[in-house]
């Protein structure tokens, strides 16, 4: 990813309703200000995928303060999902609430466990509590 030339990538990955696209990228930069090198994206118009790219010299956990949770309530304000084509990782497993509702989230528990009962599909990922 030519982005890494900066140095760090922050990247997320969202679905958002089309419509809010600029507002959220303009809303991320005025968060970040000049705290960092470059605050781009892109996305999916078919089926509202945005990916978020900021960057830096280096990693820096002021930085990602800003970044997190601002991003996931900005998603959730917007009725949006916090993961989109990517799915839930370990980075996003603790924002899942910002769009999906704690019944929800069980039922995906329970499919999971359904069927993958043992915890060996995608390890250490998301639910990785429940056995």
């Amino acid at each position: 990813m030519a982005v890494l030339s900066d140095g760090y990538a922050y990247k997320y990955d969202f679905s958002i309703p089309l419509e809010k696209f600029s507002a959220f990228l303009d809303a991320v930069r005025a968060r970040v200000g000049s705290a960092v090198t470059r605050c781009c994206a892109f996305g999916h118009l078919g089926d509202s995928n945005i990916h978020l790219v900021v960057t830096t010299a280096a990693y820096s956990e002021e930085v990602k303060m800003l970044l997190e949770p601002f991003l996931y309530q900005w998603v959730e304000s917007v009725r949006g999902s916090v993961s989109a084509e990517h799915g839930i990782g370990f980075k996003e497993r603790k924002y899942l609430r910002y769009s999906k509702s704690s019944q929800v989230i069980q039922v995906m528990k329970r499919i999971k466990n359904a069927f993958d009962p043992n915890g060996i599909l995608n390890p250490y990922k998301i639910f990785i509590a429940d056995k």
